[in-house]
């Protein structure tokens, strides 16, 4: 094999060919071309599909992250608003067992009060009919007695005894 003068670069040993060189170099072309449409373009689509993906998790992640936050915040404002609805029924209750204790106690004590001006008058009702009682018994003695002391003559010892005895007979018909 012959080589022409010009095609080997310090012709010695271990010289380089521009020949091969030339033909390494198309070659490793071609290779990168047949890389590029065969390897690189899927291998790129790929990785773009892999990036858009997670570009879409860790939006769904925000999204959720978000989300939660806020149904989070919504349900202390939530609890918030049941304490204070809880408390203003405990408020509420209080106020009316309260109001319901003022109102039982005064019941009873106009009840009382009207049980006492009934006993009252009930007593006063008593009082009355015992004197009339006691009045009618006085006057039926008195007109017995008078008619006594009319029918016949008695005297002073005969009255005394008279009265004595009429008395007497009065406490028993107690």
């Amino acid at each position: 094999m012959q080589y022409a003068g010009w095609l080997i670069i310090n012709a010695g040993p271990g010289g380089l060919l521009i020949g091969d060189m030339l033909t390494q170099l198309f070659f490793f072309i071609v290779l990168l071309l047949l890389l590029r449409k065969f390897a690189w373009g899927p291998l790129m689509n790929i990785m773009k599909q892999r990036e858009d993906h997670i570009a879409s998790e860790i939006e769904t992640a925000e999204q959720n992250r978000a989300e939660a936050e806020r149904a989070s915040r919504e349900a202390a404002e939530e609890l918030k608003k049941t304490r204070q609805e809880a408390q203003t029924i405990i408020e509420d209750a209080r106020q009316a067992g309260q109001k319901q204790e003022q109102q039982i106690i005064e019941s009873a004590r106009e009840a009382a009060e009207r049980i006492k001006l009934s006993a009252q008058e009930d007593i006063e009702q008593e009082k009355q009919k015992a004197i009339k009682a006691l009045q009618d018994q006085v006057a039926t003695l008195s007109v017995q007695i008078a008619s006594k002391v009319i029918e016949k003559q008695i005297s002073a010892k005969d009255q005394e005894d008279l009265i004595n005895e009429y008395i007497k007979e009065v406490g028993e018909e107690r």
